[in-house]
């Protein structure tokens, strides 16, 4: 297995962001494994299934294609809402390892940011990340970038859904989130996204001096 970036943490702490400036510094491949989850919540509603049927998330989540990962309907608060009521779900998380673990086994390596990447997918990524941030902040993030959307939301409704998710997120039985204990906590509430990428490729840096010296 190539170098590999484990990056965790809640809802709209800017790991996707940090993510995705990682990549094209490190030139890795990145994988948003919360759009896995958003497609089988998605692809459960458009089936006119229950999100709360386990069998049918299970089995959308089966039969997800690379393609079903792509789409603007994916961005949205209810996809959002969707993907964390279908995660609860041990035959979903089950059915996405695979692809998961099989992205991670790319060569030169890759980056993957969701909730249980440094516990559960990849325990022996190289370099591992929790990243995280008040609710408030991540509300009002969240809150901004769904306005600008041209989902018309309140702040207040934004955050009762972020503290919905984290308790839904960190309570469940199969692999809740939770920052692994080799993990480097990165919190974001008071830097802007040029702050966190700078702390995250530091540490991850420094992850790769110690990975190629073993």
């Amino acid at each position: 297995m190539g170098f590999v970036v484990a990056i965790d943490g809640p809802a709209a702490s800017g790991k996707g962001s940090v993510a995705a400036r990682l990549g094209e510094a490190l030139r890795l491949p990145v994988l948003d494994t919360g759009l896995l989850y958003r497609a089988v919540g998605v692809a459960v509603e458009n089936s006119g299934g229950d999100l709360d049927d386990e069998a049918a998330a299970g089995s959308a989540a089966r039969d997800l294609r690379p393609e079903d990962l792509e789409g603007e309907a994916l961005r949205t608060r209810h996809a959002g809402e969707a993907a964390s009521r279908v995660a609860v779900h041990p035959a979903v998380r089950s059915a996405l390892l695979d692809f998961q673990r099989a992205f991670a086994a790319r060569e030169p390596g890759a980056i993957l940011d969701g909730r249980d990447i440094g516990t559960v997918v990849v325990p022996g990524a190289a370099s591992k990340l929790f990243v995280t941030a008040s609710p408030e902040v991540r509300a009002r993030r969240r809150y901004a970038q769904l306005n600008a959307q041209g989902d018309r939301v309140t702040y207040d409704a934004v955050l009762d859904d972020i503290r919905r998710r984290d308790a839904r997120d960190g309570g469940r039985a199969a692999a809740p989130m939770v920052r692994a204990a080799d993990a480097v906590l990165l919190d974001t509430t008071d830097l802007d996204i040029d702050a966190a990428f700078d702390a995250a490729l530091r540490i991850v840096e420094a992850s790769r001096g110690r990975w190629e010296k073993s």
